[in-house]
C-alpha cells in the first residue's frame, strides 16, 4: 500500500530521526512525518521551517539535500553561521526525537527538471552544495547518466561536504566528473586550489559556453561568477541561481513617521496589521510588505520574489494583485492566505498573521 503524500495543511510537525555531523560547522538533520508518509518534491527544491526559539517564532529556508529518490524522510544541512539564529539552534538543541515545523510545500524552480539540459556545469561555494547533493544522490539512485561537471569550492580540504560521498558518487555515476577547489590549504593538496573563477573554470570546463549552469553558494561568489561567464560568451539565460536573498524592492519608499490617519486621503490604501494593533499607509505600486517596512515593521521575510512562502499571512479582508513566483499554493488563497511581498493593495486591508 502506497503511503500517503505529506502535506503541511495536514500535519506540518516533523520528528528529527538523526543528526550527522559532516564537518566541524557542519551537520545533516534527518526529518521524517509524524506517522508514516512519503515526501514529492525535485531535488534542489526548499521548505520554510518555522522555529520556536526563545518564545519566538522564526522562519527559514532550507534546501532539502536529501534525495526524491529515497522519500519517508527529508535532510536539511546546515552550516553553523556565526551570530546565525538558527543555524546555532539547530547545532546547539535539535536532536533526535525532537520536532520543528516545515510550513510549506516543497518550493523552487532550482532543478534539472526545470532548467533540463544535455550538459551541465554546476558551481557550490561551501554549504551551497546542498542542492547538488540532492540531485546527484537522485541520479545516482536511478542510475541515469548526464554530462555533468561539478565544481565545490570551500575554504580548505577540511570545509568541503561530503567530500567522501561525492567521490563515490563520481565513481559509480556515468558522466559525472567531480573537482574541489579548496582556496586555502597546507600546500599538501594535489588537485585546484585558489579562488574560483572564469579563468580556472574554462580549464575545468573547456565546453562551459554550450553548459546550462547551475550556482549555489555565498552571494558574492555567485554574481562574480554569473558576470565572469557572460563575459566569457555564456547565454545568460543558461545561467541559474540558487539563492534566499534577493535585490532591494524595485519601489523605493521614505520611512513613515507621521501617524497613518493623516495620509488616508491620499492615493494608496491603509493596511491593519491586527496582530500588531498597527496601521499604516500604503502608497500605490507599492507591496504589503514594503508598506510595513517604510513604517518600521519587520515582517518574516525572505526572498522578496513571491517564491519561498516565508511570508505567508492571513488577508481577513480586502483585495490585493498578488504576483507570486509559486510560494503560495492555490488552496492556500482560497483558505485566505498572501505573501505580503508580492501583493499590492487594491482595498483596504486587514492582515494577519497565520
Amino acid at each position: 500500500m502506497s503511503l500517503p503524500v505529506w502535506d503541511p495543511d495536514r500535519d506540518d510537525v516533523l520528528v528529527c530521526r538523526a543528526v550527522r555531523t559532516v564537518t566541524a560547522t557542519v551537520k545533516t538533520f534527518v526529518l521524517a512525518a509524524r506517522t508514516p508518509q512519503r515526501f514529492s518534491f525535485r531535488g534542489g527544491q526548499h521548505l520554510v521551517f518555522a522555529f520556536d526559539i526563545d518564545g519566538a517564532e522564526v522562519l527559514r529556508s532550507y534546501t532539502l539535500s536529501s534525495p526524491p529518490t529515497r522519500p519517508e524522510t527529508i535532510s536539511i544541512t546546515v552550516r553553523r553561521r556565526p551570530g546565525g539564529v538558527v543555524s546555532t539552534w539547530l547545532h546547539d538543541h535539535l536532536r533526535p526525537g525532537m520536532t520543528v515545523r516545515a510550513i510549506s510545500d516543497p518550493l523552487g524552480e532550482f532543478t534539472m527538471e526545470d532548467h533540463p539540459a544535455a550538459k551541465y556545469l554546476m558551481l557550490a561555494g561551501g554549504s551551497g552544495i546542498t542542492p547538488f547533493l540532492a540531485m546527484l544522490r537522485a541520479l545516482h539512485d536511478g542510475g541515469r547518466a548526464h554530462d555533468i561537471v561539478l565544481v565545490h569550492a570551500a575554504h580548505t580540504p577540511d570545509d568541503l561536504i561530503q567530500r567522501a560521498e561525492l567521490a563515490l558518487l563520481t565513481a559509480e555515476t556515468t558522466g559525472l566528473r567531480t573537482v574541489l577547489v579548496p582556496s586555502h590549504d597546507d600546500d599538501g593538496w594535489p588537485g585546484y586550489r585558489g579562488r574560483v573563477s572564469a579563468g580556472l573554470l574554462t580549464h575545468i570546463a573547456p565546453d562551459l559556453a554550450e553548459r546550462v549552469v547551475l550556482t549555489c553558494g555565498p552571494e558574492s561568489f555567485m554574481s562574480d561568477l554569473q558576470h565572469e561567464l557572460i563575459a566569457l560568451g555564456c547565454d545568460p539565460g543558461d545561467l541559474h541561481r540558487e539563492s534566499f536573498t534577493f535585490a532591494d524592492p524595485a519601489v523605493a519608499l521614505q520611512r513613515q513617521d507621521a501617524d497613518p490617519a493623516e495620509h488616508l486621503a491620499d492615493a494608496g490604501f491603509p493596511i491593519e496589521f491586527a496582530h500588531l494593533g498597527r496601521t499604516v499607509h500604503s502608497p500605490p505600486g507599492s507591496t504589503v510588505l514594503q508598506a510595513a517596512a517604510a513604517a518600521g515593521i519587520t515582517l518574516p521575510s525572505s526572498c522578496s520574489q513571491g517564491l519561498c512562502g516565508t511570508c505567508k499571512s492571513r488577508l481577513v479582508s480586502g483585495q490585493v494583485d498578488m504576483q507570486h513566483a509559486g510560494g503560495i499554493r492555490p488552496k492556500e488563497i482560497a483558505q485566505g492566505r498572501f505573501l505580503p511581498c508580492c501583493s499590492v493593495p487594491l482595498s483596504a486591508l486587514v492582515v494577519d498573521r497565520l
